[in-house]
């Protein structure tokens, strides 16, 4: 059989293909789905698999698999104490290295690189003058052309000694390429990993530095901005061989992986949790639909201000990610605003926030205008979810809006109710926390300079003698991924003694027919109308992509996304 390979373009960062070798036949066959998936190169993970003994049978199959592999490949035999599997002596595992290199008759392929830890390189003497005879030395004429990757991992945290060990990598002669990789205790360390590739770009060395876990997605989608040399995608969620690994499907789809470059801009929805967010999926392919050179992340940062703030700040100031806007979703709305507060100074008229953040305290967009250099000149917080949710209740009851009833008193109620009040419509606030309920209006009460008939709180008893046009749900009550996924935010008897011509809005769009949304539909005097929460995250999307982009948002593409990813 002949194999066309793919020759390795290290101009590029490559998509690699991690595979853990079960038994080589299915292992070549993983291989040639990676191929047509659109990997670049494969790394055959054998630790699971090599037994480190005499077994002759073992590195045959190997020479066949690496023969046949489609792919220009990696071979990995990682050791328990580095995260793998193998707990064979390491002198048999580096002479299957050695041999598997030296495959040179007729018809077998060698390896393109070989991964060894760099414990295990310094470790021994004996093991690195193994290793050397294996693997290519720069400048030195040999018939060997494998490549040495020098690897550190640490599946905790951050390294204690990363840039010592960085130093020593990168500085060995029979090193050519470094890999780092550790788990990210949050969306900051990826800037640090971000930093490493450019050093690494700078003087000339070849550098592969990810970050594992919920927070380390950024870094492997981010590498070819910072021209790492690869980053690793895996055939399906289940064969990921680190936290936090993305499918190649994910990479080139979702992310538009191959056309991200220095100059692609950044962009994300902040939160937590943010994983039901559909906002990475609307927002990249709108990018593409409008030429604009963006990509849009899942930037997941916990609930306490200090971390908001910590995290924020890092993305404004640093100037080669480019980082030029977001959406903020629960719990972060109130502490955006209470950042641009915090951080503006009239002196130099970066931060700044529109009247209805201002009025409401609380924002969904982050904007940022960067010069020729990349530094952040003018940082806005924007609220766009109030116009949003007035203009759908004003289509659904043709214009005329006397009475809303808002259940929730978070940051979605307050944009909600300034924006209805301001539009001088009557807005009641019902919450399961009173407390909450109670301060929420007393704030936005004398915000916006009103009294009680404008604005007040209601208990849930007391909706039907109100007799509202609407009531809206502005809590997580019923999101498919939140803590209460099958209940409604309000009793269902009393939303069923509302007459059946008031209408039911839902901020939640995952499930797109929420346990609300239903609640309404099966009313004993027939169906409600309802608003679905897809179509005030469409409106607030496009408003957020305009102010990005300057341009006009693809609506249509925007809610036939949303449309097709509701369950």
């Amino acid at each position: 059989m002949v194999v066309v390979r793919r020759r390795v373009q290290s101009a590029v960062t490559l998509i690699c293909c991690p595979i853990m070798v079960d038994d080589p036949a299915s292992a070549a066959a993983d291989a040639r789905e990676a191929r047509d998936r659109g990997s670049d190169l494969v790394e055959f993970r054998i630790d699971g698999w090599y037994s480190g003994s005499d077994d002759l049978d073992q590195i045959p199959q190997l020479v066949r698999l690496l023969t046949d592999s489609p792919l220009p490949c990696i071979v990995t035999c990682r050791p328990v104490l580095e995260g793998g599997q193998y707990d064979g002596d390491d002198q048999a595992r580096i002479s299957m290295f050695e041999r598997l290199c030296a495959a040179t008759s007729a018809g077998e392929h060698a390896p393109t690189y070989i991964d060894v830890e760099l414990a295990t390189y310094t470790r021994s003497q004996n093991i690195k003058q193994k290793v050397n005879l294996a693997v290519d030395h720069p400048g030195q004429l040999r018939s060997v052309t494998t490549g040495l990757i020098l690897s550190m991992h640490d599946f905790q945290s951050r390294p204690p000694d990363l840039f010592r060990s960085i130093s020593l990598m990168t500085t060995e002669p029979a090193c050519r390429v470094s890999k780092v990789a550790y788990r990210a205790r949050s969306l900051r360390d990826n800037l640090e990993l971000l930093d490493i590739l450019l050093e690494a770009k700078a003087a000339g060395k070849p550098m592969i530095a990810l970050g594992m876990g919920q927070f380390g997605m950024m870094s492997r989608v981010l590498s070819p901005k910072f021209d790492g040399f690869l980053t690793f995608a895996s055939l399906r969620r289940s064969s990921a061989t680190a936290p936090g690994q993305p499918t190649i499907d994910e990479l080139l789809q979702l992310y538009r992986f191959r056309s991200i470059g220095p100059a692609t801009r950044v962009y994300g929805v902040i939160g937590w949790p943010i994983e039901h967010s559909l906002s990475p999926l609307v927002h990249n392919a709108g990018f593409e639909a409008a030429g604009h050179d963006g990509v849009y992340l899942y930037l997941p940062i916990a609930a306490e201000y200090e971390h908001f703030k910590a995290t924020v700040l890092s993305f404004v100031d640093h100037v080669g990610l480019d980082f030029c806007g977001a959406s903020v979703t629960i719990p972060h709305k109130e502490n955006l605003v209470r950042l641009a507060r915090e951080s503006y100074d009239e002196g130099d008229g970066r931060w700044s926030w529109d009247e209805l953040s201002a009025v409401c305290g609380a924002a969904n967009t982050l904007h940022i205008t960067r010069d020729a250099k990349g530094r952040a000149v003018k940082i806005r917080a924007v609220n766009t979810d109030g116009p949003a949710a007035v203009g759908a209740l004003r289509d659904a009851l043709g214009g005329e809006l006397r009475t809303v009833v808002i259940l929730g008193a978070g940051g979605t109620a307050r944009a909600l109710a300034a924006a209805l009040v301001q539009a001088g419509v009557r807005v009641r606030i019902a919450n399961r926390t009173p407390e909450r309920a109670v301060t929420l209006v007393t704030d936005l009460q004398s915000t916006l300079r009103v009294d009680d008939d404008r604005l007040s709180t209601v208990e849930y008893a007391s909706l039907a003698a109100i007799g509202p046009d609407a009531v809206f749900n502005t809590t997580s009550v019923g999101m498919s991924t939140g803590p209460a996924p099958h209940d409604v935010p309000m009793p269902i008897e009393v939303l069923h003694a509302l007459p059946r011509h008031t209408v039911v809005g839902e901020s939640v769009y995952t499930p797109r027919i929420t346990p609300f949304l239903q609640a309404a539909i099966e009313h004993p005097a027939g169906a409600m109308q309802t608003i679905d929460g897809s179509r005030l995250f469409v409106e607030q999307a496009a408003a957020q992509f305009e102010l990005w982009t300057g341009g006009q948002a693809p609506r249509g593409l925007f809610a036939r996304i949303a449309s097709e990813s509701a369950t």
